[in-house]
């Protein structure tokens, strides 16, 4: 464009040499007319390319854009199908805890029922016990500790003080012992006895420890011969060292010299059971 305006206005000027002077207003006329054209036209093409270069800006900008919502896509069929996978793991994990907790349910119950009759036998022989002794008698007592059943005799029942040597009366008492152990073959009767902390004089013993054994034997040796199988019998001596009251009176000490009588269910199986569900239940939870 330049080198034609270069061109016209040079043949202007050979030509204002030969040409009338309206000519050459003419022509300059028109030579300006086009040098406004062209300014025109160069400010219109420097327009047109910064609209194409932000045309291509946007373009490139959109492509990317394309391209980051492709992949979000992707991301999205991805997390998709990875949360199906979590949620059907879920529900499997979430079906295997209440199976589990079924379980563990059916196992409670089953220790439940155990406790149960556990307490009901002993209610029973409770009850049976309180018939055939009675309950008349202030040294003798009929009750149950930590779920045993236990009948404690005071010394002046059974014994003479320091003795080891059954009084008249022993027999009428545990005669009825014998009596409901001979009626409870499941059962077994551990006898315990218990002194105070009156040092034991008689050469025949050594101590209390001796004292109390000998009572224990004592009383398992007569519940034999009244009829008691020896198999459900059990002797133990605990000499002082499980005093009732402090023995710091002769009322006390009284109260400390007894026998106490254990009646036990032969329930080695329930106990292994529970212990036995319980290592269960322990071991599923861990």
């Amino acid at each position: 464009m330049k080198k034609i305006a270069i061109f016209l206005l040079s043949a202007g000027i050979m030509m204002s040499s030969c040409v009338s002077k309206k000519k050459y207003v003419e022509l300059e006329a028109k030579q300006n007319k086009t040098q406004n054209l062209l300014n025109s036209t160069t400010v219109k093409l420097n327009a047109c390319e910064a609209d194409k270069a932000a045309a291509n800006a946007t373009i490139a900008a959109l492509e990317k854009r394309v391209i980051d919502l492709k992949q979000d896509k992707e991301d999205l069929i991805k997390s998709s199908k990875d949360l199906t996978i979590l949620t059907q793991q879920g529900a499997t994990n979430l079906e295997k805890s209440l199976e589990s907790l079924k379980e563990k349910d059916l196992k409670i119950n089953r220790l439940q029922d155990a406790l149960n009759k556990k307490d009901s036998v002993t209610l029973a022989l409770v009850t049976s016990l309180k018939k055939e002794v009675g309950l008349n008698d202030e040294d003798i007592q009929i009750n149950v500790e930590k779920g045993v059943v236990f009948i404690s005799l005071s010394d002046k029942v059974l014994f003479k003080s320091g003795s080891y040597e059954l009084s008249v009366r022993a027999n009428e008492i545990l005669g009825k012992v014998a009596t409901v152990i001979n009626s409870k073959p499941d059962f077994e009767a551990l006898v315990e006895g218990h002194t105070d902390n009156v040092p034991y004089k008689n050469g025949l013993l050594l101590d209390n420890w001796d004292l109390s054994a000998k009572r224990a034997t004592a009383v398992v040796r007569k519940l034999m011969e009244l009829g008691a199988n020896p198999i459900q019998l059990i002797a133990a001596g605990r000499g002082e060292y499980v005093p009732l009251v402090p023995n710091d009176t002769a009322e006390n000490k009284s109260i400390n010299r007894r026998t106490k009588i254990y009646v036990l269910p032969k329930i080695d199986q329930f106990y292994t059971m529970i212990e036995k569900e319980l290592k269960t239940l322990s071991e599923e939870e861990n």
